[in-house]
């Protein structure tokens, strides 16, 4: 009895496609294709889906058999949608009993039967939100069940059954776009059934249907494009007399269509794709000739919306014009007192005769042809505008502006007294104006800095305490020792006789800080130390002399008779006592 059931239910699903399928070809014939009508044929009028389709009956008969899943099914539904979003579907579908399984309560069926079955079909309302790759949907439908549960005791009846569910489709490049796979359909199912037995079965199930399969898209809502018109004027400039050719081109034109072209304006007249205006008579100025362009059926072109287009194009006639001019100056950045040379480049766009003329705002220029001489005497330092003149013999003129900078005389920085190390004289007790080996690394740094600006001098500034600065108490006939001023002078000795300066690049002075030191400073060439450094007094050197550097004597050994390192060296009878210890 089921296999003859389910036969019957193919077949009339297999007919209801064969049935759809010259209807929805009819449809996609009727619509422009959506290649030329430039549509989305996601947005289409009909689409057709058919697939594979799961159920999970749930539900107890009231004679207790329960219904089982059934993995076996196909699904087919046609939908017509009358705008983007909203349809009429048309949905079918059968699940055939589940194979090799046993059924208990009826041994003689064999092990190919299943205890339940349903088919059918109904229709209703579907909406869907199409976007360019995905379509969602949602639909509602009512209609019939044909469900059997107890195969071999009670025959297959119809029911009601109401379906809600949606799904998503994606929408593949295949087809030009027609082909779409139906990623799943998600629906519930209630229907109710009466068995017509002994005594009367009936039974509620709450059923899930899944599916999945292909989509096919037919027709699009999308309106043919409109004809659109573009226009050119060539040349777009002309002086009176020379001829303007106007052009027009049409796009989407549908070419069983009738196609009339029409001008009008700045004495365009005729038909065709493109018209010539004379321009001898017109004043100058700005023109437009406006095109239109109409299709359709002979007699009736331009009368649906869509099958008309307008342009323009602008031309202008010009009067003759007037000279154009342009101008450099070479070089463009003099000294004062210096020359340049203004260069014009004049041209008259009808070939007239030009004369030449030159102003400029400081300093003088002369010349009447391409060329001029600028002077910049008596003009100011900074940029001075020169302005280019040109005439026609039509009395039309234009000019051209350039300029010239003046740079001021180079002045250069002033120089100043650069303070360099110093060196202390606090650890030699018995020698405190004596240059010590610590004091060597920055008397070398000294004399590399003089010897690095040849043109540059060294001052030498000794300092002293004030207990040096008080004459000796107690001690008879004790001499008064420039501290300040034995420090300097064996400073410079040190630079001209261990590092080789020229003793003429150093000068010496006292200063006026409390301190056992000795400050050094490089003078550059056109600086005045005086002017930098202030509270120096310059030492006389011709009363001042250099000590002989000694060093001290070793522990035990007898000292020399007149061993005093602090003799100055012009005082004759400390030197001779002093030369035989060692330099």
């Amino acid at each position: 009895m089921y296999s003859r059931v389910s036969k019957t239910v193919s077949w009339a699903l297999a007919l209801a496609f064969v049935a759809f399928l010259p209807l929805a070809l009819t449809a996609q014939d009727s619509a422009k294709p959506s290649t030329t009508a430039g549509g989305d044929p996601s947005i289409s009028k009909w689409d057709i889906f058919a697939g594979y389709s799961y159920l999970a009956p749930h539900g107890v008969t009231s004679n207790g058999t329960t219904s089982e899943s059934i993995d076996y099914g196909a699904i087919l539904s046609v939908s017509k949608f009358f705008n983007k979003y909203v349809g009429v579907q048309l949905e079918a579908d059968e699940h055939i009993p589940n194979q090799n399984r046993s059924f208990p309560q009826c041994p003689s069926c064999g092990s190919t039967w299943a205890n339940d079955d349903f088919s059918g079909g109904g229709g209703g309302l579907i909406f869907r939100f199409p976007t360019a790759d995905v379509t969602p949907f949602v639909h509602a439908l009512v209609g019939v069940e044909y469900a059997g549960i107890m195969p071999g005791s009670i025959n297959d009846t119809f029911g009601a059954v109401v379906t809600a569910g949606g799904g998503m489709d994606y929408n593949t490049p295949f087809l030009n776009h027609h082909l779409a796979i139906r990623v799943f359909q998600a629906d519930y199912q209630y229907t109710h059934e009466n068995w017509d037995a002994t005594p009367a079965v009936r039974g509620n199930f709450n059923m899930a249907r899944l599916s999945a399969g292909f989509v096919y898209h037919i027709g699009t809502f999308a309106p043919p494009p409109p004809v659109t018109l573009a226009c050119s004027a060539s040349p777009t400039s002309v002086f009176p007399g020379d001829p303007v050719t106007i052009t027009a081109t049409a796009g989407a034109l549908d070419p069983k269509d009738n196609v009339v072209y029409s001008w009008s304006g700045a004495g365009a007249s005729g038909g065709g794709t493109t018209v010539t205006i004379a321009t001898a008579s017109l004043s100058a100025g700005s023109y437009t000739v406006k095109g239109t362009v109409k299709e359709g059926k002979p007699g009736k072109e331009g009368l649906k919306p869509g099958e008309t287009a307008d342009c323009s194009a602008s031309f202008t006639v010009r009067a003759y014009e007037p000279p154009t001019i342009s101008c450099s100056a070479n070089p463009s950045t003099i000294k004062p007192g210096d020359m340049s040379t203004v260069t014009s480049v004049g041209m008259s766009p009808q070939n007239r005769p030009l004369t030449y003329s030159y102003t400029a705002t400081a300093g003088s220029i002369s010349g009447s042809g391409t060329t001029a001489s600028f002077s910049s005497a008596g003009a100011p330092t900074g940029a001075v505008g020169i302005t280019c003149n040109v005439a026609d013999d039509k009395g039309q003129t234009a000019t051209a502006n350039t300029s010239v900078t003046i740079n001021a005389a180079y002045v250069a920085p002033a120089l100043h007294t650069q303070a360099l190390c110093s060196i202390t004289f606090t650890k030699d007790l018995k020698r405190p104006t004596r240059v010590d080996n610590e004091a060597k690394a920055c008397l070398d740094e000294v004399a590399l800095d003089l010897q690095r600006q040849s043109d540059a001098k060294a001052v030498v500034v000794g300092e002293s305490t004030a207990a040096e600065k008080t004459p000796m108490k107690g001690k008879k006939h004790a001499k008064a020792v420039d501290f300040a001023a034995q420090r300097a002078v064996n400073t410079k000795e040190y630079l001209v006789t261990e590092k080789g300066i020229d003793a003429s690049r150093i000068s010496v002075a006292t200063g006026s800080t409390d301190g056992q030191t000795v400050e050094d400073y490089l003078v550059p060439a056109g600086s005045s130390f005086t002017a930098d450094i202030s509270g120096t007094t310059p030492v006389d050197e011709t009363m001042v002399k250099p000590e002989v550097r000694k060093p001290l004597a070793v522990s035990g050994a007898k000292a020399p008779k007149a061993a005093a390192t602090m003799a100055p060296m012009h005082h004759k009878k400390k030197k001779a006592a002093a030369a035989p210890a060692a330099k």
